[in-house]
C-alpha cells in the first residue's frame, strides 16, 4: 500500500513539474504576426474597389478575397463589417502594362505588367494610422496573348501585394 501511495505521489509531482515547464514555454506564431488578441479581436475589411484606368473585371473579386483570406487564415482576428479594432481601406490605382525587353529586330519580347494599390490602415487599439501603396510587378513573353496568362499573372501580384499589406499592418517583419 505505501508504495502504491509513494507511485502516486512521484506521478502527480511529475504532471505539476510539467505543467509549470510548459507553461513556461514561450508561444512562437509561424505567421510573424504581432497582434496582442487580448485587446485586438476584430478586423474590418472594406470592399477594394478597381478605380485603375484600364483593368481586368475579375481583378477585384480575386484582391478582395484574397486579402481576407489572408487574415481570416494566418490570425485569430474575427472579420466585420464595420467598428473593426483594425480597418482598411482602399483601391486598386493602376493596372498597367510595359515593353520590357525589345529584340534585334525592335520588337518586343517581354512585357511587364504592375498592379498598385493604394491602402488606408487603421488601428483603433494603438491609435495608429496611415496610407500607403503597395505595388507587385510581373512579366511574360510577348509572344504570348495577355488573354492567355493574364489570371495567373495578376494572381501572382495580388498574392504579393496582399502579403505586403499584411506584413505592414499586423506584422514585425
Amino acid at each position: 500500500m505505501k508504495s502504491l501511495r509513494h507511485i502516486i505521489i512521484h506521478i502527480a509531482a511529475a504532471v505539476f513539474l510539467m505543467t509549470a515547464i510548459v507553461s513556461c514555454i514561450p508561444r512562437f506564431t509561424f505567421t510573424g504576426t504581432s497582434i496582442n488578441y487580448d485587446v485586438t479581436k476584430t478586423i474590418q475589411i472594406d470592399k477594394i474597389a478597381n478605380r485603375a484606368p484600364y483593368g481586368w473585371a475579375p481583378m477585384e473579386a480575386m484582391f478582395n478575397n484574397k486579402l481576407q483570406d489572408k487574415y481570416v487564415n494566418q490570425t485569430r482576428l474575427k472579420l466585420v463589417k464595420r467598428g473593426g479594432d483594425l480597418h482598411i481601406a482602399g483601391e486598386i490605382t493602376a493596372y498597367e502594362q510595359y515593353n520590357k525587353g525589345v529584340t534585334g529586330e525592335g520588337y518586343s519580347s517581354q512585357v511587364q505588367l504592375k498592379l498598385t494599390v493604394n491602402i488606408r490602415f487603421n488601428n483603433t487599439q494603438k491609435n495608429q494610422q496611415w496610407e500607403r501603396q503597395f505595388s507587385a510587378t510581373t512579366q511574360y513573353d510577348s509572344n504570348q496573348q495577355l488573354s492567355a496568362v493574364q489570371e495567373r499573372l495578376v494572381d501572382e501580384m495580388i498574392n504579393d501585394i496582399t502579403d505586403q499589406i499584411f506584413n505592414a499592418t499586423v506584422s514585425d517583419w
